[in-house]
């Protein structure tokens, strides 16, 4: 694989997308963080070059589909526009590209791993991974959604609240917790997303994906960052609110060994 010619495609890419607006650039930025994470990852599982390069692309192209999102409704929020995954999966193998071929082909010529890879992108946002994937897959997958995670935990400490959920930090701060959501936080589980109802439930949902981080390597990379403590500890205005989230920090510090 050449690494310089699939970067070259996905900066040229997005060079036709609004450089000024700050949903762009986030994504930009975490692409360009989640490339290396998803290396590191499979570098740590001892594979060899070809699947590290494989992850590495998955991780560059994961989220390919978020600027077009961005252009047509100007939100992440997958419910009011079009789901992000299968947006990005269906952009890259199924629209053309510059030369009349599919997208994917101005980022990697061969197309042996078109099947794990769309599916890895495809899914990477899904609750649970499809069914009776082969275990190279499915390995692709995993290691795709551990560094996907990892990085929206940063984004929520890099990045205004207002470009990531679309509400002011106000409004966040007075936000109510739904109760299923703290039930499912027990739980150790991700929040499905018919269950959050208010901004603080949806950043919930970005702090329970460390429950579900897979590889060592993935949780030492969560540990060394440090971004998951800065959410537990940020506070908020309801008394109730406030309450649920001190506890939900000391159970997970406790749990996670933060």
């Amino acid at each position: 694989m050449d690494r310089q010619h699939a970067l070259d495609g996905f900066l040229r890419y997005v060079g036709d997308y609004d450089p000024d607006n700050p949903r762009i650039r986030l994504k930009i930025d975490h692409t360009l963080r989640v490339a290396p994470l998803c290396e590191r990852i499979a570098t740590s599982l001892g594979l060899p070059a070809p699947e590290v390069d494989l992850a590495w692309l998955a991780g560059l192209l994961h989220d390919i589909g978020r600027f077009e999102q961005v252009r047509r409704y100007d939100t992440f929020n997958d419910a009011a526009s079009l789901p992000h995954a299968a947006l990005s999966a269906s952009v890259l193998f199924d629209d053309p590209g510059p030369d009349g071929r599919p997208l994917i082909r101005s980022f990697v010529e061969d197309d042996t791993d078109d099947g794990p890879l769309r599916i890895a992108i495809a899914s990477h946002s899904d609750l649970r991974l499809p069914d009776g994937l082969d275990p190279r897959t499915h390995r692709l997958c995993e290691m795709l959604r551990d560094a996907d995670k990892i990085d929206i935990l940063k984004v929520n400490c890099v990045c205004p609240i207002e470009d990531i959920y679309a509400v002011s930090e106000g409004d966040m701060r007075a936000s109510r917790v739904s109760p299923a959501c703290v039930e499912l936080f027990y739980q150790h589980t991700c929040l499905p997303r018919g269950v959050r109802r208010h901004p603080a439930d949806i950043m919930l949902g970005h702090i329970c994906f460390a429950w579900e981080i897979v590889h060592g390597e993935s949780l030492a990379i969560m540990r060394e960052q440090g971004h998951l403590g800065q959410m537990l500890s940020r506070h908020w205005d309801l008394p109730e609110t406030e309450a649920a989230f001190r506890e939900m920090e000391r159970h997970m510090r406790r749990e996670l060994g933060l």
